[in-house]
């Protein structure tokens, strides 16, 4: 499993480990049933903290995309097509916030915001 840490990013080590592996799942990259690398094995490799990765396999779990068996090991969960189109609407609102963010930054009004988001729609 190829992941990259950016070690310069504002985004904390266990979130990029987090969303890469996410990506991989709903891409199809990682299928179902299909064993993560252990704890240690990934933290070697990654050369960060065996308790970074761990904190990054919890979180994965409790949102749904891995299981992990006491003894055996991470594996991908079920491909819960739901859990995936909600993932990727969170996406696009993340991504909606930023760009409302940005033009307001830029003093755009809210009307004018509305305006371009309906002349993108058109397209």
């Amino acid at each position: 499993m190829k992941l990259i840490i950016n070690n310069s990013s504002m985004q904390p080590i266990y979130e990029q480990i987090v969303e890469q592996i996410k990506v991989m799942i709903m891409q199809g990259q990682l299928q179902e049933g299909e064993m993560l690398p252990s704890v240690r094995a990934l933290a070697k490799d990654l050369r960060v903290s065996a308790l970074t990765v761990k904190k990054s396999y919890d979180a994965l779990e409790q949102e749904g995309f891995i299981i992990t068996v006491h003894g055996k090991g991470s594996f991908v969960a079920c491909a819960n097509q739901n859990l995936m189109l909600e993932e990727k609407k969170k996406e696009v609102e993340t991504d909606l916030e930023t760009a409302i963010r940005k033009g307001r930054s830029c003093g755009m009004s809210n009307e004018e915001i509305t305006e371009l988001f309906h002349i993108i729609l058109e397209d």
